[in-house]
């Protein structure tokens, strides 16, 4: 537990005890999706390689001393309370090495890790003036998250690849050829903030503050006026609504964002923190870095297919209801497809009029939706 005592110097953290996770591997928090592609990667041979010789085209010197030069450092002179939150989640998670972390003059609310050597955190001061102390601890638990996970590399490349496909948006294929490797790792980053969210409440312990602090960055500083419960059941409305057309929709929203949207994150948080998994690593009972050398690429990959599979067959969304129709065989797709759109959410009638000529059963060869 987090108790005070002298460790890997992170000393004097704070006093509320929590338990802490010796040698946790990340795989223990990461979201499937996002382990599948993480593990994939490490096992490349000359991944590193590349990655250091990339080192020497992207601004990653340039970002720390802009950071240095024109931001606050935390430290024990400067937001101690921050520098406390975050030795404790170092120490909570096992980092050896705690980031430096930054404050950054900005009213948007914002955190994010980057770096390709070693992860830096760089938090906002909109984000620093919206939360509250277990709030703000879950935050910092999220981004020291993304430090183990070495997510920093990986957004760090996804920050200079945005950043280039925007000086080349002149050259059609250059520029098609960019946002192709953009959108894959804004779709694996979106996973990864699932991942780190969970570091965050590992860290925070405080289910109900990691919601408050999600919900907070949804609708500002009014937390007298929001709900929690309320707002996880938007999060059910925006799956389960609409059809086909707003299924689409959606996809076309989400695209362009490096983050999933904010109730689908709270949703998400909430259903790990009820499952086995999440008790399993409270009584600590989690897979170790020590371990990480053995994992094999293909049961990471056979955990995410059948992850994805899952969310498919439970989903509520019209569209993997679709999916879910046409891997059972239903016999009813031809009359949803000719009745539009709208016909994707419900089933049709039985009075509903035959074409001239069909007999009864004609077509149908499955079930009702």
């Amino acid at each position: 537990m987090s108790d005070g005592h002298e460790h890997n110097g992170h000393e004097n953290v704070p006093s509320r005890q929590r338990r802490r996770f010796p040698g946790i591997s990340s795989r223990a928090y990461e979201h499937p999706a996002d382990r599948s592609a993480l593990v994939a990667l490490r096992k490349l041979t000359g991944f590193d390689t590349v990655f250091k010789a990339l080192s020497g085209l992207l601004p990653e010197r340039s970002l720390r001393l802009l950071f240095l030069s024109d931001s606050v450092r935390v430290s024990e002179q400067q937001f101690t309370q921050l520098n406390d939150m975050l030795r404790d989640a170092c120490y909570i998670l096992d980092l050896e090495k705690v980031p430096p972390m930054y404050v950054n003059q900005d009213p948007v609310p914002n955190a994010m890790c980057i770096g390709l050597d070693e992860p830096i955190i760089v938090v906002t001061t909109g984000l620093v003036e919206l939360l509250d102390e277990e709030e703000m601890r879950a935050v910092i638990g999220h981004e020291v998250g993304h430090a183990l996970s070495g997510h920093s590399v990986y957004r760090t490349i996804l920050l200079f690849l945005t950043s280039l496909a925007v000086r080349v948006a002149w050259i059609p294929l250059g520029n098609l050829a960019i946002m192709a490797i953009v959108t894959a790792l804004r779709e694996w980053f979106r996973k990864s903030e699932l991942s780190a969210d969970r570091a965050g409440l590992l860290v925070g312990q405080d289910l109900q503050a990691s919601m408050r602090g999600l919900m907070k960055l949804a609708g500002g500083h009014h937390l007298h006026e929001m709900n929690v419960d309320a707002f996880l059941k938007q999060a059910e409305e925006y799956e389960a609504g609409g059809d086909l057309r707003d299924s689409v929709l959606k996809i076309l929203n989400v695209l362009p964002r490096s983050h999933p949207f904010t109730t689908v994150r709270a949703a998400e948080l909430k259903k790990w923190a009820e499952t086995r998994d999440y008790q399993r690593i409270m009584d600590g009972h989690y897979p170790r870095r020590s371990e990480d050398k053995d994992t094999s690429v293909t049961d990471s990959f056979r955990e995410s297919a059948s992850h994805y599979a899952s969310h498919v067959k439970s989903s509520k969304d019209p569209l993997m209801k679709l999916v879910t129709d046409i891997a059972g065989g239903a016999g009813d797709l031809g009359g949803r497809v000719r009745r539009g759109f709208g016909g994707f959410t419900s089933a049709p009638s039985n009075d509903e009029p035959r074409r001239d000529g069909e007999d009864e059963g004609e077509g149908d060869t499955g079930p009702k939706a």
